[in-house]
């Protein structure tokens, strides 16, 4: 009876297992990959565990908090966890593992080396610039996670064409099964409360569009270091009555569900799971054409696109969505559809893992 084939080692490094769309996406990747083809491991360059780090070892999965200390002493670290677990292949997530784990891995047991840029963000120091184009050339692929951050990749980072790779983040549509929207003018955001998610721009504009949308809402979910300042915005602006701020929550498709349409007025964004997520349950949207959005939205079709930073334009567009209900079925529908043939988890994660059997050697 032949021997079965081995199972490739893989680990994930990331700098944080607390909340966030990257932490939410490798808590998919224990969920639902393909134990029978690889072993899974996790990497943490901080203390900071949350959640996400919790689920991961429920699922049976070690999360490992490396390495102490800084400079050499956290790359030797790094080689050394990478050869004691014989680990096949080490996939970095985001701009502080790529620099840290990447040459460790180079130089170790391990075959391939596979960077995700998740976002848009990163250091403008020469310094900074200077060691991730050296890192982008080391790894053997660099993928990104929306067609503008793979234009980033090239153009910034140098990264050589035929090492970049495009893989959408997906979303589990279980999780999020198709309601339709509520019959009410009530808006939804949903994202961590900071700076890039440009939320005051979005309270102006719910203050400008309610003086035509007299019952206008708003339901806020997610926590931040800016939920202080905007609670206080939305007082001074009078939207207390208006606006709700529901914190971090678990139930959020539960909560789109009671919603009619979901706003999203980023400053900048990767390819936002939120979004998606809206559209799987069935809401038509209205987002910032920044980043990887309009890969997500069709302008006129799934939702409508407006300019970044304007909060009448923004305000304008609220207002025609409330003006056409009659249209936010058909959107809803054209979401879903969409969510499913290209924002699927088990879609992403079949990409990966078909990029990992590439790069790795066969016995």
């Amino acid at each position: 009876m032949p021997a079965a084939p081995r199972k490739y080692r893989i680990c994930h490094v990331s700098l944080t297992l607390l909340t966030g769309g990257l932490e939410r996406l490798l808590v998919e990747f224990a969920r639902q990959h393909d134990s029978t083809a690889f072993d899974l491991e996790f990497v943490v360059l901080s203390n900071e565990l949350g959640p996400p780090a919790e689920e991961i070892q429920a699922l049976g999965y070690p999360v490992h908090v490396l390495p102490p200390g800084k400079g050499l002493r956290r790359l030797r670290a790094l080689w050394r966890f990478f050869n004691e677990r014989r680990i096949d292949l080490v996939h970095t997530h985001n701009a502080a593992p790529h620099l840290h784990a990447t040459l460790p891995a180079r130089l170790s047991h391990a075959s391939a080396v596979v960077h995700t840029r998740h976002g848009r963000e990163g250091s403008h120091s020469w310094k900074a610039r200077w060691w991730w184009r050296r890192m982008g050339r080391l790894a053997d692929r660099v993928v990104a996670i929306s067609h503008d951050v793979e234009r980033l990749c090239e153009m910034q980072g140098r990264v050589p064409r035929e090492k970049l790779s495009c893989i959408w983040n997906g979303i589990d549509l279980a999780r999020f099964p198709y309601r339709g929207p509520a019959a009410a003018n009530m808006a939804i955001t949903v994202g961590r409360q900071s700076a890039v998610k440009n939320l005051d721009s979005l309270l102006r504009a719910i203050n400008l569009a309610s003086a035509e949308v007299p019952d206008l809402r708003l339901m806020l979910v997610g926590d931040g270091e800016e939920t202080p300042r905007l609670e206080a915005e939305a007082r001074g602006m009078g939207l207390l009555d208006r606006t709700r701020f529901l914190g971090a929550r678990k139930d959020v498709p539960e909560l789109l569900a009671q919603a009619g349409f979901y706003v999203c007025s980023s400053h900048t964004e990767g390819l936002s799971l939120s979004l998606a997520e809206a559209m799987a349950v069935g809401l038509p949207v209205i987002a910032t054409d920044v980043g990887g959005n309009g890969e997500v939205v069709k302008n006129g079709v799934t939702g409508i696109l407006v300019p970044p930073d304007d909060s009448q334009a923004l305000a304008a567009a609220i207002v025609n969505m409330c003006q056409q209900p009659q249209a936010w079925k058909a959107m809803g529908e054209a979401g879903r559809r969409r969510v499913e043939e290209h924002f699927s988890i088990r879609g992403m994660i079949t990409a990966y893992e078909s990029l990992y059997r590439e790069l790795l050697p066969r016995d």
